[in-house]
């Protein structure tokens, strides 16, 4: 068989662990050939690709990022493309692509197999959102990397007796933030699932206050909203092809408003693209590469159609139509554990 690999959207620690568990697999026990595709869809459009061999994949576990490239192309856009894509299939004689993405491009694959391009999928995403799976290779890392951030803030919130707002990833969902939330210690955290008031959070703030607790820890998801303005901040108006916004800001917008409520100095910090980079943890590791050898093994079984999911500790598959579209939210039981520790 010749087999394909691409990544799109937003990269992740763990894609190269996918990409060599895809390849090694092929290779050693199916003696397949594996095409490498550059920068996610747009390369399947444009027909950029390269061979992909044990060579190329060897020391690739650990590294961050991804060594095909990604690219947020939307497939689906232009007729035009799907077109291209059909020629290229058959150009680069491609029996199958794994497709390792998160929600927009894992509905891609699942409109793009219906096609009749056969497709199986893996799924990544530090948001931790897709729906079919307990969890995405990405989001332990990201955690990871969150937690420590609000570790190392902490001791300055205590020394200066400031609040301290820490903005996570996570425009739909806040796995991130009531994860790294939890663990940090957190004395308040907001995320999109359950929009709260100003004056709900600036209560809490003065509550410490009271107790003689002289700083807080606000974790906040980018997709956060408050009751009174459902509107989500936004760093601009420009939307990618998938028809999102850039989200970032929330977290400025809410210690302006601390700030000035409470009269306690609030200081911000944005995490951004921080929490994507780097090596993946050992967890991410071995989830991608079991994702990646699951996947080889649906290819060549011919069941298409279907992503790779975690289940309690076992690899099972879930159909890539039953995930398109959908969104995994935070676990109510483990907000509620969370706002157990809140003031």
């Amino acid at each position: 068989m010749r087999i394909g690999i691409l990544t799109g959207g937003g990269d992740c620690p763990g894609l190269n662990a996918a990409i060599r568990g895809v390849t090694r697999r092929s290779v050693d026990t199916y003696q397949s050939t594996v095409v490498g595709i550059h920068n996610g869809w747009a390369g399947l459009i444009q027909g950029d690709t390269e061979p992909l061999s044990l060579y190329s994949v060897s020391g690739i576990l650990h590294r961050g990022g991804t060594i095909l490239g990604t690219s947020r192309t939307n497939p689906m856009k232009d007729p035009a493309d799907i077109e291209r894509i059909k020629e290229n299939v058959k150009k680069f004689e491609l029996d199958a692509i794994a497709a390792i993405g998160g929600e927009d491009t894992l509905g891609a694959a699942a409109q793009l197999n219906d096609l009749g391009i056969p497709m199986v999928g893996l799924p990544k995403t530090i948001d931790n959102d897709i729906m079919g799976t307990d969890a995405t290779f990405g989001f332990d890392t990201a955690v990871s990397i969150a937690t420590d951030a609000i570790d190392r803030l902490h001791t300055t919130a205590e020394s200066h007796h400031r609040v301290m707002v820490i903005e996570v990833m996570g425009r739909h969902t806040g796995w991130i933030a009531i994860k790294a939330g939890i663990a940090g210690g957190a004395d308040c955290i907001l995320i999109p699932e359950v929009p709260k008031s100003l004056e709900d959070i600036c209560a809490l703030v003065k509550q410490r206050i009271k107790k003689g607790k002289t700083f807080s820890l606000v974790v906040v998801a980018e997709g956060f909203t408050l009751t009174h303005d459902k509107e989500l901040v936004t760093q601009d108006d420009e939307r990618d092809e998938f028809g999102h916004v850039r989200l970032g800001g929330i977290g400025e917008v809410l210690g302006a408003e601390i700030e000035q409520v409470t009269d306690i100095e609030t200081r911000v910090t944005i995490l951004g693209h921080v929490q994507r980079g780097g090596s993946p943890t050992p967890f991410d590791r071995v989830l991608a590469t079991q994702y990646g050898v699951a996947a080889a093994d649906l290819i060549h079984k011919g069941d298409f159609g279907k992503m790779v999911a975690l289940r309690g500790t076992k690899i099972e598959t879930t159909p890539l139509s039953d995930v398109a579209g959908q969104i995994r939210t935070v676990d109510m039981d483990l907000y509620e554990i969370a706002q157990v520790f809140f003031g």
